[in-house]
């Protein structure tokens, strides 16, 4: 398949099987969003006395500890369930586009439920697969952060220091150096989700198998994906227009219904319209960054094995369909 196949196999399936993919984004990020209000609602009931005592505070006095260390613990027991809770949604629908894929390249249909079923026992397996590669494209991004720090000292101190030009120069290259590794590494293990659910691999496996499949095209996947991930973004900076002048609008009449000198916590209820209004327009423009980019992952997948494994009769077989030689198999 060239570019024009990839991306347009992957607007046809987003125009076939729309129901299937959007419904499965709106009810996996729509419970994660739901998860998080109740989550908030709760901390807040739980501390809003020691928050209601730090904002009465004036500007010459200091906080106590007792009511300090509770808002930062609720404040972490909130952040590390959002990282977990939206892990666990973006993973499903990463497990999603290739199950609603499988059945879009044999020219199957299928249903919520039978997506739901197969995209939720591969759940875990394509968690493992995200993690292990962020862990493994971590460790030169941690020494790309590291370079860059580095830089940014020794460019302070230069004045100060003829020994920091040293420190500019390992700054430099550490930065320089790592972020091409870090970005290779990524591309390397980004069909791994597909061959996790394409053929049940485990997330080690699946990694070998991304690596394997990936060896020998990783400019074209490069390329195709950074492309789809540029269109996702510019679709959904699109679709969060509307929703941030309404949310401008929400917040002008929420802020005339302030005092002259309001206190935060009248500040944060008055603009809770327009968070709101903000959060919709982030959970909508989501889905399009959510399902966009692994559609066309799962097609390079696809097209990989076309091409290396002669994958195109295998697939007309598992069709029905008598396979032919030399025709190129759509969607």
């Amino acid at each position: 398949m060239k570019l024009g196949d990839i991306l347009g196999g992957a607007f046809s399936t987003l125009g076939r099987y729309w129901k299937q993919l959007f419904g499965m984004g709106a009810v996996v990020f729509g419970g994660a969003l739901a998860i998080m209000v109740v989550t908030v609602v709760i901390a807040y009931s739980v501390v809003s006395g020691h928050l209601h005592t730090v904002f009465s505070l004036s500007a010459d006095e200091e906080p106590r500890s007792s009511d300090v260390i509770p808002l930062v613990v609720g404040l972490g027991v909130i952040c590390l369930l959002a990282v977990i809770v939206f892990s666990v949604a973006t993973a499903m629908m990463y497990a999603t586009v290739p199950t609603v894929l499988q059945e879009a390249v044999l020219g199957r249909p299928t249903t919520f439920s039978a997506v739901w079923r197969r995209a939720w026992s591969r759940v875990p397996t394509v968690i493992g697969t995200v993690i292990l590669t962020y862990l493994i494209a971590m460790i030169p991004m941690v020494l790309m952060v590291a370079g860059f720090f580095a830089l940014v000292i020794g460019a302070i101190t230069l004045a100060h220091d003829t020994g920091a030009t040293l420190w500019v120069v390992l700054g430099f290259l550490g930065a320089f150096a790592t972020a091409p590794l870090a970005i290779w590494l990524c591309v390397k293990f980004c069909l791994a989700p597909s061959a996790a659910v394409f053929e049940g691999q485990s997330a080690v496996a699946s990694l070998r198998r991304s690596a394997q499949l990936v060896r020998g095209d990783w400019w074209r996947i490069f390329g195709t994906g950074l492309l789809a991930l540029v269109l996702a973004s510019v679709a959904s900076y699109i679709v969060q227009i509307p929703f941030s002048f309404l949310g401008m609008f929400s917040g002008v009449i929420g802020g005339t219904t302030l005092d002259e000198d309001p206190n935060p916590t009248a500040i944060v209820f008055a603009m809770s319209g327009y968070m709101v209004i903000m959060a919709l327009g982030q959970l909508v423009s989501q889905f399009i960054t959510a399902v966009f980019p692994p559609l066309v992952t799962g097609l390079l997948y696809v097209d990989r094995r076309m091409r290396t494994e002669n994958l195109g009769p295998a697939l007309a077989e598992a069709a029905g369909v008598p396979a032919q030689p030399g025709p190129r198999y759509g969607f």
